[in-house]
């Protein structure tokens, strides 16, 4: 079971983004396994999260903000429904974990694809994330580019005499 929490990398929300922080945040100080989808960048999982939110958890107007939380495919609910695990100590049980020893279990677990047209890239604690097929693609061949200076100024100094 890999719990999945939709984020987005570009939103202008102050509030937004200090929610997306504590749920990460929380996920990893207790080394529990899971991965960060960003639906600013994947058009497909941003559509998948849009439907697959219960009708009762929909806002009446617009759409859910991010983070939200799923284990694989079940929806364990939004940033408001996590802090109140948090608040009543239930929050394995909100993310549909046995224990915590469950979750620490195998690296293998991270390492499963997220869909086709996904890379999963790890990151530091144990954290991966989903970026679309290109442009991981564009990254590695910007990481393997070697850097450009700029041209030398002439090696002389006219005033200097050489």
């Amino acid at each position: 079971m890999v719990i999945k929490v939709y984020i987005a990398s570009s939103t202008g929300s102050i509030a937004v983004k200090k929610h997306q922080q504590a749920v990460v945040g929380f996920l990893e100080s207790n080394r529990i396994i899971f991965q960060e989808v960003d639906i600013a960048m994947l058009e497909e999982q941003r559509l998948w999260m849009y439907r697959n939110i219960p009708q009762d958890k929909q806002p009446e107007r617009g759409n859910p903000l991010p983070p939200q939380i799923f284990n694989e495919d079940r929806y364990c609910g939004d940033y408001e429904d996590f802090f109140q695990s948090k608040e009543n100590n239930t929050v394995f049980t909100f993310l549909g974990l046995s224990s915590q020893t469950s979750v620490t279990s195998s690296r293998a677990q991270q390492t499963r694809a997220v869909s086709q047209q996904t890379t999963r890239l790890e990151l530091p604690y144990g954290r991966t994330t989903a970026v679309p097929e290109d442009s991981s693609q564009e990254r590695s061949s910007q990481n393997r580019s070697s850097t450009v200076f700029p041209p030398r100024p002439f090696d002389t100094h006219p005033g200097l005499g050489g």
